[in-house]
């Protein structure tokens, strides 16, 4: 495997956790299951994490790829505070390797000059607080790579009121992942495929550890937890592979786990697959809802229906979405329908959001 040996001296680089020394003199990284195993001077697979004398560094402490400001719709999370501003950002590199990513520019970077903001954790809060978000959103790239600075800024975060979010892949040791989520009040968990072959042809990696996390996260944390699966025609859009995959969520993590099935376009090292037709994130949301899930969306495409959340009792919209927009709020102020009373999953207020579908990059101070 390459490492990116190199004699860099990683200027400006933080201490990481998890990692032991090897009887054969390597450093042995433990936060994913990779466990790469590094010399001097290299870098794990992840890219940022990398050996420095005899210990571990996280060469993108307090260095960003970009700040925006977004709609929390966007990461996807449709039941957490609704219609409100979510401050959004992400480092480099990446601890899978899939060859469908859309966001590699960043999550694939292997060059520094990508990281052109910078901000220490209590600027970001302060940042997202001042102007207006609710959240602070691990995105871009995936948080659990960076998880010594996202533990930082998520505890800067709660001392000014603001509440955390991972967008992740959930590829994690069982430790770190305990340490991390700890931190975090939502999550949205991509789980890329229902099968090992998928993950190891496309991804570089194993499925069960992705499994693990979700159960953890549902069973021994208060995260709020929404899943994101990209389908991707000819690869893990089958009604087999859908139906063995959403039986799993209903029966190991519950009816009441939201569901966003996106649409994949080509990009990055699959530029030859062709995009998904919209009629098959119909086919998937009709399996998953025949399964018993009861929220269940379509992403990447414009579909009111997909987007609604209906009251799992009576069945009438409770909250209505035109992408990243509301067009309709129908749960009282304890989360409840207002049609019948029955409460629906989520993290709710009183009142939903008004930031609508507004995209605002920030440019960090430059003394942050």
């Amino acid at each position: 495997m390459d490492h990116r040996t190199a004699s860099e001296s990683f200027e400006g680089a933080a201490p990481a956790r998890y990692w032991r020394m090897l009887a054969d003199g390597r450093v042995e990284c433990s936060l994913c299951p990779r466990f790469c195993r590094l010399h001097e001077g290299q870098r794990g697979l992840c890219f940022v994490r990398a050996r420095k004398g005899d210990a571990l560094v996280l060469t993108t402490y307090g260095r960003s790829s970009g700040f925006c400001i977004d709609p929390i719709e966007k990461k996807p999370l449709n039941h957490f505070l609704p219609g409100t501003p979510i401050f959004s950002f992400g480092t480099a590199g990446c601890n899978l390797t899939c060859k469908f990513c859309q966001n590699w520019d960043i999550s694939k970077s292997r060059e520094f000059d990508t990281l052109t903001d910078a901000a220490t954790p209590d600027r970001i809060a302060a940042t997202a607080a001042a102007k207006g978000c609710r959240s602070v959103a691990f995105t871009y790239n995936d948080p659990v790579i960076f998880l010594e600075y996202a533990g930082d800024v998520a505890a800067a975060c709660r001392a000014r009121g603001l509440k955390t979010v991972a967008v992740t892949a959930g590829y994690i040791c069982p430790e770190p992942r305990a340490e991390f989520f700890a931190a975090m009040d939502a999550a949205n968990v991509d789980l890329k495929a229902f099968t090992e072959d998928f993950y190891q042809r496309l991804c570089s990696a194993e499925l069960q550890p992705i499994l693990d996390t979700l159960v953890y996260i549902k069973r021994e944390t208060s995260v709020w937890l929404e899943i994101t699966t990209l389908l991707i025609p000819g690869e893990n859009d089958s009604d087999a592979e859908l139906d063995s995959l959403t039986r799993w969520v209903a029966s190991e993590l519950g009816t009441d786990v939201p569901l966003h099935f996106s649409a994949f376009h080509p990009d990055w090292k699959m530029l030859d697959t062709p995009p998904t037709p919209p009629a098959t994130l119909t086919r998937a949301r009709s399996i998953a809802m025949k399964n018993g899930l009861r929220y269940v969306y379509t992403g990447n495409v414009h579909d009111l229906e997909g987007d609604a959340t209906t009251c799992h009792n009576c069945g009438a919209v409770v909250i209505g979405r035109d992408w990243y927009e509301l067009i309709a709020w129908n749960l009282d102020d304890q989360g409840r329908c207002k049609h019948c009373g029955t409460p629906c999953a989520g993290v709710f207020e009183a009142k939903p959001g008004t930031w609508g579908r507004k995209r605002q990059p920030v440019r960090m101070s430059a003394r942050a």
